[in-house]
């Protein structure tokens, strides 16, 4: 348990690039136009938080704690949320640049993603039941026995999975979508 207890600040145009957020329990903060490159957010926690065209790109975020946080306008590279303290995990992500990051084996269900840029993301053994990804641009990312069911990828694209691979019951996808379902058959869809 930390010793500091933060609530309800905001946190605008610092560079904690260069030295790091101080270790505590953020509840209700909002931290806009921050540079988190490189930094390390380990073990901090944070609930119900708002990052606002943050960069956080490669932040170490290993046992961070994310209830219910939101994520706007944010470049996220190679963040490797698969290293975040589980419990309680919840956030959302909207017009968000994510490439190169992990959500390998999280517990993800009834997520939200609206306008994100998607490339090369490990979801392997993921959970986004019920996950709704608006206008998400997915091109080379990885869906290995990923749990899909009722998901909506109705107004995604750029993605290949194998429904021999991934549960996808239930899941909405558009009639442009189905080249990305069909994609390992080599066939064309007119």
């Amino acid at each position: 348990m930390f010793k500091k207890f933060i609530e309800g600040e905001d946190y605008k145009d610092i560079d904690f690039s260069k030295e790091d957020l101080p270790k505590a329990e953020y509840e209700n903060c909002r931290f806009v136009r921050c540079n988190f490159e490189n930094s390390d957010l380990s073990e901090i926690h944070f609930s119900e938080c708002t990052f606002d065209d943050c960069n956080l790109s490669n932040a170490s975020i290993f046992q961070t704690a994310l209830k219910t946080v939101d994520f706007k306008h944010c470049k996220l590279l190679g963040v490797q949320f698969d290293e975040c303290n589980t419990f309680l995990l919840q956030f959302s992500f909207d017009d968000c640049i994510l490439t190169y990051s992990s959500f390998y084996q999280l517990m993800l269900p009834n997520s939200f993603f609206k306008d994100c840029q998607l490339h090369e993301v490990d979801f392997t053994q993921t959970d986004l039941t019920s996950a709704i990804f608006k206008n998400c641009d997915f091109k080379l990312a990885t869906f290995e026995k990923t749990l899909l069911d009722k998901a909506d990828l109705s107004t995604s694209f750029n993605f290949n999975i194998d429904p021999e691979h991934n549960t996808i019951f239930k899941a909405k996808f558009s009639k442009d979508g189905l080249r990305g379902l069909l994609w390992k058959y080599d066939i064309v869809v007119v």
